[in-house]
């Protein structure tokens, strides 16, 4: 009931700015364009979303000759869950994701930083907190939120590139500006609120009980961290919340907006569990 009601407040948070946009971008026909936008996105996003996130990452799916398939094929055995798709991407900075609209269209993926920087028990520490998000039905929420938000940025850079190079007056432009501005960051604050830092504290905690120990995931969620420091991975903002960890630097303006509770205080709560 709450995830329902939170994912009903996503898709109308979201789509009210797209109709933000639209109207300060196009007056009254800029609204009504940006409302079928609007529809056609909510609708494109419950059945596509995975897939536009999985392509937008260049993700390709393994089979039972891969380890990580492997790997992941031993853990669902743990939990009752159908088999989710299990896809690799390709860059070397650590990270995870999960996606799909349920349980029965799931799929995890892991970029192949990850899966040659941790040893076999990290790494199904890692899978095990993404088959959580699975059993968790937080995948659906998540993809529709990367989905949407990455509209709406896409929206906001066409409305600045319109504004530069479009006609219209110098007052005009200013508030278009001003509305630019101010839209962005209230799509990734809704972002926030979409995927609530409870939710990876929960995934960590039922991603343990499916790894069979806590002490693989904690020591994964350290090395990932120590190693963003070095090896930052190059993604979509409205994306981030997907990720076991935040995929780019928190330092200066980005902290405000991270969608991830403290790594040493999930490490901790998994260590005196």
């Amino acid at each position: 009931m709450v995830s329902g009601i939170k994912t009903v407040l996503l898709l109308g948070g979201l789509s009210g700015l797209m109709l933000a946009i639209g109207a300060s971008f196009g007056g009254s026909i800029g609204l009504v364009l940006a409302f079928i936008l609007a529809i056609a996105m909510n609708f494109g996003s419950y059945w596509f979303s995975d897939k536009i996130v999985l392509k937008m990452y260049r993700a390709r799916e393994v089979g039972s000759d891969h380890e990580l398939y492997r790997l992941t094929k031993r853990l669902v055995d743990n939990t009752g869950l159908p088999m989710p798709r299990v896809y690799v991407i390709p860059d070397p900075s650590p990270n995870a994701f999960a996606t799909g609209r349920n349980p029965d269209h799931a799929a995890v993926a892991a970029t192949e930083g990850l899966i040659r920087n941790l040893n076999s028990e990290e790494l199904a520490g890692v899978m095990a907190h993404e088959l959580a998000h699975v059993q968790n039905r937080d995948i659906l929420i998540s993809s529709i939120a990367a989905t949407l938000a990455a509209t709406i940025m896409m929206l906001t850079q066409m409305a600045q590139f319109a504004m530069i190079f479009g006609g219209g007056d110098r007052r005009d432009n200013m508030v278009s500006f001003l509305a630019t501005l101010i839209l962005a960051p209230l799509a990734a604050m809704l972002i926030q609120a979409a995927v609530s830092r409870s939710r990876e504290f929960e995934a960590d905690r039922i991603g343990a009980q499916i790894a069979g120990n806590s002490r693989g995931l904690a020591r994964a969620l350290s090395k990932i961290e120590r190693m963003h420091d070095k090896v930052s991975m190059d993604a979509n903002p409205a994306t981030a919340h997907m990720f076991i960890i935040m995929p780019f630097s928190r330092k200066g303006m980005m902290s405000l907006f991270s969608t991830h509770p403290p790594t040493e205080k999930r490490i901790e709560r998994l260590m005196s569990s």
